[in-house]
């Protein structure tokens, strides 16, 4: 049995939502295993929405295991809203259906508090940050300052984590022009949280090996995209944590041998959310065609997302870099009507010509892209489930696709409802 990760292999916003659900059919445990609640999923079952941030898509699955592990920081507030909401849809989540990682860092309200003062006073370049304290949580990460799950079991050990977050947070927020964070005010937060997110810890690594070992299929789900990677993205442009499909072992603590198949999310044109370079984008009536057919608003943000033409040059970029073996290709309903459709293929710059983006912000400003020019359809896609249900130059654009990224298209999706896909590869059996 095959275990597969989802990657997002643009800047987010793919479609990762559909396709992991689309999987966690046919999945036994579905894990998210980087980011916070900043991922924006956005599911359609039988015409009724589910909108999910911190929860793995696989919660709206009966019969499912869901792990939220460790590579994720999670604000223990937000999961406890978001469960009660879609609880309210009708969805159950018990211990029995989520487990959450002893190891997971916290995201804490001045997490969210010095995320929003950072990028107020910025007036170098704005991130573009969501605000929700996921970067400043995982600096608390890495700079060994972190409250994580299993202190929320012993109040001693919570005081003491708290006291050394505070040296660092009340230091730095004096700077900021912030008061003092109320310490004792923190310790009771989280003191009466601590019940309804213990319920649900567990040693993920240890279950996870189990599972394995029991041939269970396990979906690893990111978040974000390759493109908002902190060490291949679009640096400082980027999320605070490693998208790629690397993370998922460490995220969730299984060895790299466990991955079987990568699968890359693929939108059929190109967009981003907030600040940050972006080669083919169209600030004209055509970026506006496609942000109006493909209902282009941030899930979490709200924000109109900057749109632009398929980049194959970034995309063939990101799949070398999580060794993906497959793309799901969505969104290509939004093309129907276009006469003329541009793919990018490469970038020039200073007068040469570059098959991949610079890792230099300086020169990555400077790229002006190549593009090659196809034949668009008149006819509809939307809601095609077979190849014969599609127009011959919307194969033709897809096949062209695959030759220009060096990867193979495994899924096809041709609207939100998660039927209407076309599986050329089943991952799980590859």
């Amino acid at each position: 049995m095959a275990n597969v990760v989802v990657v997002g292999a643009q800047w987010g916003d793919e479609g990762k939502g559909k396709i992991v659900d689309w999987l966690s059919e046919r999945a036994d445990v579905i894990a998210r295993f980087q980011g916070g609640h900043n991922a924006g999923h956005t599911l359609v079952i039988d015409g009724k929405v589910y909108k999910l941030n911190a929860l793995p898509s696989g919660v709206v699955r009966g019969g499912k295991l869901s792990v939220i592990g460790n590579g994720v920081v999670l604000d223990p507030w937000h999961l406890v809203s978001e469960i009660e909401k879609i609880r309210a849809q009708g969805v159950e989540i018990s211990p029995e259906t989520l487990m959450i990682a002893e190891n997971t860092p916290l995201i804490l309200p001045f997490h969210g508090e010095l995320d929003r003062a950072r990028e107020s006073q910025n007036s170098v370049a704005k991130i573009g940050t969501t605000g929700r304290g996921i970067g400043p949580a995982y600096e608390d990460k890495v700079g060994r300052r972190a409250i994580r799950v299993a202190d929320l079991a012993d109040e001693a050990t919570l005081a003491l984590r708290v006291d050394r977050a505070l040296v660092h947070h009340n230091a730095l927020r004096a700077g900021l022009g912030l008061e003092a964070i109320d310490r004792n005010e923190i310790i009771a937060k989280l003191n009466e949280i601590a019940p309804e997110i213990l319920q649900y810890a567990a040693p993920v690594w240890k279950v996870l090996t189990e599972k394995r070992k029991a041939g269970k299929r396990i979906l690893f789900e990111g978040a974000q995209g390759s493109l908002l990677d902190i060490d291949f993205g679009t640096y400082p442009f980027v999320t605070s944590s490693n998208v790629i499909a690397g993370q998922a072992a460490t995220g969730v603590g299984i060895g790299p041998g466990s991955i079987d198949f990568v699968l890359g999310i693929v939108k059929a044109y190109t967009t981003r959310v907030g600040e940050g370079p972006f080669p083919t984008e169209l600030q004209d009536e055509t970026g506006e065609r496609l942000g109006t057919r493909g209902h282009e608003f941030g899930t979490v943000t709200g924000r109109k997302r900057r749109c632009g033409w398929f980049d194959a040059a970034l995309v063939k970029q990101t799949c070398a870099v999580s060794g993906v073996n497959g793309i799901a290709l969505t969104k290509l309903d939004v093309l129907d009507g276009f006469e003329t459709l541009k793919i990018c293929v490469g970038y020039e710059l200073d007068g040469k010509r570059m098959d991949y983006l610079p890792i230099a912000s300086d020169q990555q400003a400077r790229c002006t892209p190549i593009y090659e020019e196809m034949e668009g359809w008149s006819e509809s896609t939307e809601g095609a489930r077979s190849w014969a249900d599609l127009p011959a130059n919307a194969i033709k654009y897809v096949r062209r696709v695959e030759e220009l990224i060096d990867c193979p298209v495994a899924l096809l999706s041709t609207s939100p409802e998660r039927e209407d896909t076309i599986l050329v590869t089943d991952p799980f059996e590859d």
